[in-house]
């Protein structure tokens, strides 16, 4: 009896770089392995600060804030940072959404 792996059908997209910037990616047969579940908890987590962030930004963006150049700008960034990692999940998550069948 021949016992063959299976073949890398899923290109997932991670939650962090490659060591040159780049976006990175795990080939694999779409089973949970070690790596697909730490990502999974890696955008956990990301989503997480994410809903933090906001909610501690609000006040900041409140019309009566009186906030410094630099602390507008540090808020800025967070923000950025935080929206970043969310649409990489999004995109991520959309390529392994299956596409829908065409109607016959």
């Amino acid at each position: 009896m021949n016992h063959r792996p299976p073949s890398p059908t899923h290109l997932r997209l991670l939650p962090w770089t490659g060591p040159e910037g780049k976006p990175a990616h795990l080939v694999t047969d779409g089973t949970a392995t070690p790596l697909a579940l730490l990502a999974d908890d890696v955008e956990d987590q990301q989503i997480e600060t994410a809903v933090v962030i906001l909610g501690l930004a609000r006040p900041m963006l409140d019309e009566a804030a009186s906030l410094t150049t630099g602390e507008l700008r540090f808020i800025s960034r967070r923000l950025s940072e935080s929206l970043t990692d969310v649409l990489n999940i999004a995109e991520g998550r959309g390529r392994r959404i299956p596409p829908y069948e065409e109607a016959p």
